[in-house]
């Protein structure tokens, strides 16, 4: 359980710094298997995953309380769901960095910052590979914060640039929304996902 304290207090640590110490041999975690950042725990997070060349990039909307060799169950599930399409390593990314075990407790306006800070990361991501994936897996908790949808809106703009394929797996809701990682089967197959049009229909 995370209670969320919110983050516009605090002196939040840029993306670059984040990832410069990433890449630093920690004592805790084996660098060369896990991306993380920051390399702590802490009020927010821009990405854990682990790395490789072709990276399946799941897209939530927010983080919890997963760290590296401590996945919870939405993780595992984005890790099967990687190795059975074919991905040599998944990236769990997120529309907003903040961490929350409950989305209720998310803060109620956007701290811009933390979102600046949150789409380089999502740039960083992105050119790892040469035509990068990307899984809408954020469900209807997206409904929680009017700002999310242009949060997704800000990081379809940068997809482009790179190429960005999106897909979703499982069913689509009712009001449209891609489904969450959780309660999909092991052998789910991704699929196009038609993202600019589901932006348009908010």
């Amino acid at each position: 359980m995370h209670i969320a304290k919110g983050t516009a207090q605090l002196e939040l640590v840029t993306f670059d710094e984040a990832l410069k110490a990433a890449n630093t041999p920690s004592d805790t975690y084996s660098v060369e298997k896990w991306l993380y950042a920051p390399n702590f725990y802490s009020e927010y997070r821009y990405i854990l995953g682990t790395r490789g060349e072709n990276p399946l990039i799941c897209i939530g909307i927010n983080p919890s309380t997963a760290e590296p060799d401590n996945l919870d169950n939405t993780l595992k599930s984005v890790e099967r769901i990687a190795k059975g399409n074919g991905f040599d390593s998944f990236i769990m990314f997120n529309v907003y960095a903040q961490r929350a075990t409950d989305p209720d407790s998310m803060e109620k306006e956007c701290n811009l910052m933390l979102h600046k800070e949150n789409l380089k990361a999502f740039r960083h991501i992105l050119s790892i590979s040469q035509k990068p994936a990307v899984w809408a897996a954020w469900g209807a908790i997206i409904e929680k914060r009017d700002y999310l949808a242009d949060c997704v809106r800000d990081m379809v703009k940068i997809g482009q640039e790179y190429g960005a394929a999106w897909y979703c797996a499982g069913a689509i809701t009712k009001k449209g929304h891609p489904h969450h990682p959780l309660y999909l089967r092991k052998d789910e197959k991704i699929k196009p996902f038609d993202v600019e049009g589901y932006l348009n229909s908010r």
